[in-house]
């Protein structure tokens, strides 16, 4: 893979990010090491990896994380049915633990790819520790063990691209196999240009208007902050509707009670500094 990336790559395949990112990505690429992306939810984390299989041409390999994932959904299972059903119908000994029986995963997906491939670990902090372990051999050294099998190495010098939402601390084992990079919430400037990549017929003036005000509610130390995907929405809906007020369609925005209500106090609190 190409570790030259520049920002015109990503903005031409409707990524909008800072000069750090696109140097975290090169330098992941030319090191040939995983890069953990952490940061809040909504910032852009999963599309990176799909926006680099764009610009890669290549195949993006996804596992989603969840609350107690094992080695079965993430790296392989024996189908279990198929070895049953050999050893009722064949009259002589099998081994049954071949490739004729073996149900690839994710993980073993992306290591036996005969493409170079973008593989994506999504929201890794939703697995526990002992999923991290399972993964260390796979992030160190691009291969895995698997005992009826043996040692299984990438053939190719795959991008992995793991994401966290930050919702519990993860091993420094783990942390030591990749570079690292907080994805934050988009700058006004780069929010502006995702309104205006996503939405037809408005203007910047008003893109940068509706951006500073989503940053601005982001400041208030909400409980759920609106995520890019839903500025993008409220900005959408509001501007092929002609709604030019801010505080129009408001729930499409902040989608949590105790959190509007902390939006309306500071409105309040505005506009009472105003009259004075």
């Amino acid at each position: 893979m190409n570790n030259n990336l520049t920002l015109k790559n990503f903005e031409e395949n409707g990524y909008f990010a800072d000069q750090e990112l696109v140097d975290i990505v090169n330098a992941s690429l030319y090191l040939n090491k995983p890069i953990l992306i952490e940061g809040p939810a909504g910032t852009g984390k999963t599309f990176l990896a799909k926006t680099l299989s764009k610009i890669f041409k290549t195949q993006l390999i996804r596992l989603q994380c969840h609350e107690g994932i094992d080695e079965d959904k993430a790296l392989y299972e024996w189908n279990y049915k198929k070895q049953l059903l050999s050893i009722q119908t064949e009259k002589d000994s099998k081994n049954l633990f071949t490739e004729e029986f073996l149900i690839e995963r994710p993980i073993l997906q992306s290591l036996r790819s005969e493409k170079k491939s973008i593989f994506l670990v999504d929201e890794i902090d939703r697995s526990d520790e002992e999923f991290e372990a399972l993964l260390l051999e796979v992030l160190a050294e691009n291969q895995v063990s698997i005992p009826e099998l043996g040692t299984i190495t990438s053939k190719n010098n795959n991008l992995t691209v793991l994401t966290s939402n930050a919702t519990r601390e993860l091993s420094e084992a783990l942390r030591r196999r990749c570079l690292y990079f907080y994805l934050d919430y988009p700058s006004v400037d780069i929010e502006t240009k995702v309104i205006l990549n996503n939405i037809e017929n408005i203007d910047e003036e008003k893109a940068k208007k509706f951006s500073i005000f989503s940053n601005f509610v982001r400041s208030l130390g909400l409980n759920k902050p609106p995520s890019l995907i839903e500025s993008v929405e409220w900005v959408k809906y509001n501007h092929s509707n002609g709604e030019e007020s801010l505080n129009s369609n408001i729930g499409i925005l902040i989608k949590d009670i105790e959190d509007q209500k902390i939006y309306i106090e500071k409105i309040k609190e505005d506009n009472a500094n105003k009259n004075q």
